[in-house]
C-alpha cells in the first residue's frame, strides 16, 4: 500500500502531522503539501510560472515535502513527474474548519483529493467541524478508522465504480473517534455575507471576501446535519456537474432532437 497525504494548511499544519502519524504502519506514506496555507484555492493549478519542490528537515515534519504552490499543484506534480510508483490511495487533510455543502467548491483540501481522484486514485479528504486544532488527537483516530474500514470494505466489496472519493468531516470532540459514522449527502448554505470594505494605507479601497453564509439546506441526511448532531460525516463525491436532469428540456430549448 502506498499512500500519498496532502492537505491546503500547509506542510507545517498541525492538521497534517496528526494523519500522518495516524496512518503510520499501514503502507508507504509520501508527503507532499503547499509550503504556504492555500485555504479556499479550489483545484487551482499554477500555469503561469514554475513550482518548487523541497524537503522538510526537523520533527514532526522529518522528510515532508513542500511545493510553492496550491494544494493541487502538490498531488499532480507528485502523480506526474515526483513519486517514482502511482499511490494506492489518497488522503488529504486534517482540516482546520468544516468542509460540507458549498464550501466542498472551494477546498483546498477536497480539492487535493478530487486530484488524486480525477487520476483514477481513490481518495478522502479529513476535516475538523471547527477550527483551532482542538482535539486533533480524536479526529486523528477516527481518520485511521476510516482509512481502515474503507480499505477493509474495498477489499470485501469492490464498489461499482473506481475510483471513488469520500469528504470526511469530524466534530471536534475528544470523543469524535467513539461517535457514530453517517453517510450523507452535501447541504447547501446561504449567499456569503457581503465583502469587507476597508481603506489601505495608501488611502485605496480594499476589500475582505466576507464571512460564508449559514446553513440553508441542513435536514437529515446532510452534512451539515450529521455534525450538528454529533455524527461523523462521510460524503461520496463525483466532478460531473452536468445537469442531466435539465438536459431534455435544453436539448428542445435549442432545437436539438
Amino acid at each position: 500500500m502506498r499512500i500519498l497525504i496532502a492537505n491546503d494548511d500547509g506542510y507545517l499544519a498541525p492538521g497534517i502531522a496528526a494523519l500522518v502519524q495516524a496512518c503510520q504502519g499501514l503502507g508507504e506514506i509520501d508527503v507532499i503539501a503547499p509550503e504556504q496555507n492555500a485555504s479556499g484555492t479550489s483545484n487551482a493549478l499554477s500555469l503561469t510560472r514554475p513550482l518548487t519542490v523541497h524537503e522538510a528537515r526537523g520533527e514532526p515534519v522529518q522528510g515532508f515535502r513542500f511545493v510553492n504552490g496550491t494544494p493541487s499543484d502538490s498531488v499532480h506534480v507528485a502523480l506526474t513527474g515526483l513519486l517514482p510508483h502511482k499511490p494506492d490511495l489518497v488522503l488529504s487533510g486534517i482540516n482546520q474548519g468544516a468542509n460540507m455543502g458549498d464550501d466542498t467548491l472551494y477546498s483546498g483540501t477536497v480539492a487535493a483529493a478530487m486530484e488524486g481522484y480525477l487520476f483514477g486514485i481513490p481518495a478522502i479528504a479529513f476535516s475538523q467541524a471547527e477550527k483551532g486544532w482542538t482535539h486533533l488527537d480524536a479526529a486523528a483516530r477516527v481518520a485511521r478508522r476510516v482509512v481502515e474500514a474503507v480499505l477493509e470494505s474495498v477489499i470485501q466489496r469492490p464498489p461499482a465504480q473506481k475510483p471513488w472519493l469520500l469528504n470526511v468531516n469530524i466534530p471536534n470532540r475528544p470523543d469524535a473517534d467513539q461517535l457514530p459514522w453517517v453517510t450523507t449527502r452535501l447541504g447547501r448554505r446561504h449567499a456569503s455575507e457581503p465583502v469587507i470594505r476597508q481603506i489601505s494605507p495608501r488611502g485605496e479601497p480594499i476589500y475582505w471576501i466576507g464571512p460564508a453564509g449559514d446553513a440553508r439546506e441542513a435536514g437529515e441526511g446532510t452534512d451539515f446535519h450529521a455534525v450538528a448532531n454529533g455524527r461523523v460525516s462521510i460524503t461520496p463525491l463525483q466532478v460531473d456537474l452536468t445537469d442531466h436532469a435539465a438536459l431534455p428540456d435544453w436539448r428542445a430549448r435549442l432545437g436539438q432532437a
